[in-house]
């Protein structure tokens, strides 16, 4: 087992916006204190543009990747949550992670603005991942990434979260 490399790495979950309902903070909440038990994690919040609504959608998404790009180091995994992305399950979520301890230590993964990414920051990305077939709102998929991060741990160290 992987353990020990896994312990080596630290995880950044990179969000466009503020999150408005207070049952969506609260579910974070409960997965961010959750993960700090298995590794470095935070969870950053890059702030809304300012006059967001009298921005073109593809200026906007310029934008929002400037703010993006600066939080990233060279050195960082990039993974962006995109419809296009690749699926896994929850198991295959965790031996990803767990092999990908290997080759670096720290995974950034990024969930845009209601609009999507602009190209710059897709050319940046490792790769991408797709939580489901279905849509969510940004917001949404903030919760249901935390809670498949900590699954994922719980799978590695096989602790009895996750049911086959």
């Amino acid at each position: 087992m992987l353990f020990s490399f896994v312990a080596m790495l630290k995880i950044n979950v990179l969000v466009i916006g503020k999150t408005d309902a207070s049952w969506l903070q609260q579910g974070m909440q409960v997965y961010v204190d959750r993960l700090k038990h298995y590794v470095p994690f935070s969870f950053e919040v890059i702030p809304d543009l300012k006059q967001r609504k009298s921005i073109s959608i593809p200026v906007q998404k310029q934008k929002e990747a400037q703010l993006i790009l600066s939080k990233l180091a060279v050195t960082d995994f990039v993974v962006l949550l995109d419809e296009k992305g690749k699926n896994y399950s929850s198991v295959g979520l965790a031996d990803w992670i767990e092999k990908l301890s290997l080759r670096t230590t720290k995974l950034v993964f990024v969930i845009g603005g209601p609009y999507g990414f602009d190209e710059t920051v897709y050319a940046r990305a490792n790769t991408k991942i797709s939580l489901s077939a279905l849509t969510f709102s940004h917001q949404m998929v903030r919760v249901v990434i935390l809670e498949q991060l900590y699954r994922a741990f719980t799978i590695i160290r096989k602790e009895p979260y996750h049911h086959e």
